[in-house]
């Protein structure tokens, strides 16, 4: 399979990956060739790229790092919170907890656990699948920093629930697709304060949970919110969750701009290491994104354009790439791979579409 933009689609493409509703329901499923009104229906629900299985990507597979059916459970728990208009009355921890934990052993499971941001993403259902994302870099990241046991499964909570406080803000201004005016920003901001008013307040939810809402907009050089706090003085696992939230958020597209690739945004988070971020998180929470996700079109030094077919974390700007068009973009007879790791002269510019 490989990964391409819904705008250029074209009837016939053969559909790689199930795609659902924001309710769970299957929207189109995988397997079936594409229609102009099944492209039609992918446009109207937000969807702007999807998996696609022809000639050059059939022996490709991406993985996601959690099963469909918990990523689905996951985004349902949130959509139903979310649409809520009293989180008191409607939050139940004990399913929040039960998914954390089936999400954590899921990921503890993973031997060589590599985000390749194999779940689509809908421009409607963003502040859901938003929330998840981040509960999943997340508690990733925290894994690889040694956390355990309840501190993980607080961390794993407050990610999820990290926004949860924009159920105070009017959604006119949460929906609005133009810029925010100053005076809206600042509403908007009061959201880090809302969420730990709201989960401090229940009496199942640590308070650890509560300071990521909290301190999830706050940085390391103390330019952050609601408080300018800086450092150490920011709970670590709010750090964390910073780190993920800016993440998730730039690879998304939004109604007021095109999303980020992978690598743009890894490059932009590593300059803010010691700056927004703290240095430490980043350079863990790094070690485990796909630079260059499978099933990506990628340009090479040689003006060759091809597909990553296999990830290494420990060489992430070096994966196995398969040439597909040569450099004077005419498409080869027989396609090849090259293994980058082993072909240190050739190296990767830029992503594109095939």
């Amino acid at each position: 399979m490989r990964r391409m933009q819904v705008e250029s689609l074209v009837p016939g493409m053969k559909l790689a990956k199930t795609i659902f509703t924001s309710d769970g329901r299957i929207l189109l499923a995988s397997g079936i060739e594409l229609k102009d009104n099944f492209i039609d229906r992918l446009k109207l629900n937000g969807i702007t790229e999807i998996f696609i299985e022809d000639e050059i990507s059939s022996d490709v597979e991406v993985v996601d790092v959690v099963s469909e059916n918990t990523r689905l459970e996951a985004k349902q728990i949130v959509k139903n919170l979310m649409e809520q208009k009293n989180f008191a009355d409607t939050l139940s921890s004990d399913k929040v907890k039960e998914l954390i934990n089936k999400i954590i052993d899921e990921l503890l499971a993973n031997d060589d656990i590599l985000v390749n941001l194999a779940n689509i993403k809908s421009v409607d259902d963003y502040t859901f699948e938003h929330s998840v994302n981040v509960c999943i870099l997340s508690l990733i990241t925290g894994i690889g920093l040694g956390l355990k046991g309840n501190r993980l499964k607080d961390l794993g909570v407050g990610a999820l629930l990290h926004d949860i406080g924009k159920l105070r803000i009017p959604e006119e201004i949460l929906k609005k697709p133009s810029q925010l005016t100053v005076e809206e920003f600042e509403e908007i901001k009061k959201h880090t304060v809302y969420g730990y008013e709201i989960l401090k307040d229940h009496s199942n939810i640590n308070m650890v949970s509560a300071f990521i809402a909290f301190g999830h907009h706050e940085r390391f050089d103390g330019s952050g919110y609601p408080l300018q706090l800086r450092g150490d003085n920011i709970h670590q696992c709010a750090r964390i969750v910073a780190i993920a939230d800016v993440y998730d958020a730039l690879t998304s597209d939004r109604v007021y701009r095109r999303k980020l690739r992978p690598h743009e945004v890894i490059e932009y988070i590593t300059s803010l290491g010691s700056h927004h971020f703290d240095k430490e998180i980043v350079q863990e929470f790094i070690k485990y994104i796909a630079v260059y996700p499978i099933g990506t079109g990628v340009v090479l030094n040689t003006r060759e354009r091809g597909l990553v077919i296999r990830a290494d974390k420990n060489l992430p700007t070096r994966p196995v790439v398969r040439v597909v068009f040569d450099k004077n973009s005419q498409r080869l007879p027989t396609y090849y791979d090259v293994d980058l790791s082993k072909k240190l002269n050739v190296f990767i510019m830029d992503s594109c579409e095939l």
